[in-house]
């Protein structure tokens, strides 16, 4: 588990990296969960926005998955730099990973660790329990991928949610 210390999700992912399998963004990303012009104006909008779509999903309160998020990010921004954002938390009622990637209409300020705006976000919820560093191999394979300028670019560049997906999952 990632203690407080990390300054990012990434640092996070980069030790988990070395303990875990890691996942497929397929396994925790459908298509229908990648937005595009997202409208948020501030980092606390945003993620509401995001728990009440996640929320619908997987049946789960939004107003519990926000707490969750905001408690996490009391710890330590989840903007990573370059741009992107990985808001994660988990949940005992979560079976299995489940990732949304939102790309912002403009940028936001996040806090992230660069001191940048970030535009990419991806929320990232995960079950608690039996199998938690499997399911910790979510967060590092988005994290590996989103934290490569080039991937970030052209996610900035795709046409619509489609294309997103389609660089996303490939490998």
């Amino acid at each position: 588990m990632c203690l407080p210390k990390p300054a990012s999700a990434i640092g996070c992912a980069r030790r988990i990296d070395h303990q875990t399998t890691t996942m497929k963004i397929a396994d925790f990303l459908a298509p229908a969960d990648v937005k595009i012009d997202v409208a948020s104006t501030d980092k606390k909008k945003l993620l509401s926005e995001l728990a009440r779509d996640a929320g619908t999903k997987l049946d789960l309160a939004s107003d519990a998955i926000v707490a969750a998020l905001l408690k996490r990010e009391a710890l330590g921004s989840t903007g990573v730099g370059g741009g992107v954002a990985i808001p994660h938390a988990r949940f005992q009622q979560a079976k299995t990973p489940f990732g949304l990637l939102a790309r912002l209409k403009k940028p936001i300020d996040y806090d992230a660790v660069d001191g940048k705006p970030v535009d990419i976000v991806f929320l990232l919820l995960l079950p608690e329990g039996a199998g938690g560093e499997q399911q910790l191999g979510a967060l590092a394979s988005i994290a590996r991928k989103l934290r490569n300028p080039t991937v970030a670019a052209t996610l900035r560049r795709a046409r619509d949610d489609m294309d997103i997906y389609r660089i996303l999952t490939s490998d």
